[in-house]
């Protein structure tokens, strides 16, 4: 089954459900706000995603800019920091079985469905 990491006030993650939508099929919306991942669903994300911890940070984010930018950190250190900040995390996120993508530009969604 799909599912979509879903934050309903961001429009990229709206547009990406709506791709999802109109695809017909099955999928499970987890609002990663309210049900924040755990870090083992946070790294096996990124192992999907095949990308690095830091890939995954909204970079732009105040919090991100006041208290981590320009620190050196582990990869566990980020995916602490993005459990403890979820609005940290890259939207919209999609799984679809072993693939996965974020949804930037929206393509990258279609393309797994």
């Amino acid at each position: 089954m799909i599912k979509i990491y879903h934050n309903p006030r961001c429009l990229k993650s709206r547009q990406g459900l709506e791709a999802i939508e109109n695809s017909g099929k099955e999928f499970e919306i987890v609002k990663y706000l309210d049900q924040v991942p755990s870090e083992k669903e946070v790294s096996e994300i990124i192992n999907l995603l095949d990308i690095s911890p830091i890939e995954l940070v909204r970079k732009n984010e105040k919090v991100w800019k006041e208290n981590y930018k320009g620190k050196e950190l582990s990869d566990e250190e980020i995916i602490k920091v993005m459990i403890e900040n979820p609005k940290l995390i890259e939207r919209p996120i999609v799984i679809n079985g072993e693939k996965a993508a974020i949804g930037r530009p929206l393509e990258n969604i279609t393309s797994i469905l």
